[in-house]
């Protein structure tokens, strides 16, 4: 996804990208709320239905807006192609592991994980981009690093769930950065190629007789049906948000859904906070509160420009 920094004081359509930003962090950072109301269906069902119905949902929004010709573009792009079935894995890896932690009560974990992407992200840019390191960002860098040793430490155990959230996640921005497809066709593609997998394993469920559909209910069913809805209604609204917005605010916004994910374990939840997470956490705030400096000074000298 290729997001424009714009010079002017007030980019066009600001407000309107503002607000598309602001609901689409909302929406991932209430996901804890709707993947524990599926806590019933074993996760990886819960992927495959999110598949599926994400399928049928893009399917119906490129008729509606016409794109079929983005679409066949990208399938005969061999490389776009590659590219895309590596960052299918990893977004459908990462789906997995955030529901399975919702569903096992590890919800500081993934608020971990998604807090800690921004810097697998500096990190990926550094090793496979080439981009080079500005001091703050080793500085955030390093804070970071010492905020999971610590937890590691404090904690008893390495914190597993919040690397492979970052690591999938980041992993998964770099991949859909270097790919020259647009977002809504980038997903589309996406779980088209999942799809025939998640469809067969559904199906194979369903002739076994171990299918959770219909014995969870008709709430339960319908909120699996919802769930394609659900992915793709706020990666549309941040590809929206981010053809209007700078890249900085951007970078702040980022901040809405971890932040959600950490206040519902804790207050909604009853996840145990420990002295070990609110150290790690202190750490790995630090290195955000760096990290978003760096980019609010970056945004300022390339206005100056």
């Amino acid at each position: 996804m290729t997001v424009v920094s714009e010079k002017q004081n007030h980019p066009p359509g600001s407000a309107a990208g503002l607000g598309y930003g602001i609901v689409a962090y909302l929406i991932w950072g209430f996901f804890p709320v709707y993947f524990k109301a599926l806590s019933a269906v074993p996760p990886l069902q819960v992927v495959a239905h999110r598949i599926v119905w994400s399928v049928l949902f893009l399917w119906i929004i490129i008729a509606l807006r016409g794109t079929w010709r983005d679409l066949r573009d990208a399938f005969r792009n061999t490389r776009a192609l590659l590219l895309l079935t590596v960052s299918a894995l990893l977004i459908a890896t990462n789906w997995l592991v955030f529901i399975i932690a919702v569903g096992h009560a590890q919800v500081i974990q993934s608020s971990l994980g998604y807090f800690m992407t921004p810097f697998i992200s500096v990190l990926l840019g550094v090793i496979f981009l080439q981009e080079r390191l500005r001091r703050i960002q080793l500085i955030s860098l390093i804070l970071a690093a010492m905020g999971v040793v610590l937890l590691t430490l404090q904690y008893g155990h390495f914190p597993w769930v919040a690397l492979l959230l970052a690591l999938t996640f980041g992993s998964y921005g770099l991949f859909r950065k270097i790919v020259t497809v647009d977002s809504l066709t980038g997903l589309t593609v996406e779980t088209l190629l999942l799809g025939p997998a998640a469809l067969g394993y559904l199906v194979y469920l369903f002739v076994q007789g171990t299918s959770a559909v219909p014995s969870v209910g008709l709430q339960t069913s319908s909120l699996l049906a919802l769930a394609g809805v659900v992915t793709a209604v706020p990666l549309l609204l941040f590809a929206s948000a981010a053809r209007r917005l700078r890249l900085a605010t951007i970078g702040f916004l980022q901040y809405i859904t971890p932040t959600l994910h950490f206040l519902l374990a804790v207050l909604l939840y009853k996840e145990p906070f420990t002295k070990a997470h609110l150290t790690s956490f202190l750490f790995i705030w630090g290195g955000l509160c760096c990290y978003s400096y760096d980019a609010w000074r970056g945004m300022r000298l390339n206005q100056q420009k």
